[in-house]
């Protein structure tokens, strides 16, 4: 990868991505859960979901708790292959800087 995921590398989603790659594997995270794991507005959060889900990285369900809406979100595996890609793109760029002691 000679360049970080664009929809990835954005501060917020970046932290979407990393909270739901901690879940197992198919599990789901409510979005009121969420917005307080990443510290983000609802719109904010809302407006990121959606391009997350636009690309294919996650799979948005909605439904109601009584007459209560929920949103609950979880990463698909093309979600958790673009964010490990992006977590080895990383990688390098820190494996391959010098050493502190070589640095001025």
């Amino acid at each position: 990868m000679e360049q970080p995921d664009a929809v990835i590398h954005q501060p917020l989603r970046l932290k979407i991505m990393a909270a739901l790659k901690a879940l197992p594997d198919r599990e789901q995270i409510e979005f009121v859960r969420l917005r307080a794991l990443v510290g983000a507005t609802e719109g904010n959060l809302g407006a990121h979901i959606v391009t997350l889900e636009q690309v294919g990285y996650i799979d948005v369900e909605k439904d109601f708790v009584g007459k209560k809406p929920r949103t609950r979100v979880r990463l698909v595996r093309a979600g958790r292959r673009a964010f490990e890609n992006y977590i080895a793109y990383l990688r390098e760029i820190v494996e391959a800087a010098p050493p502190p002691e070589n640095r001025r």
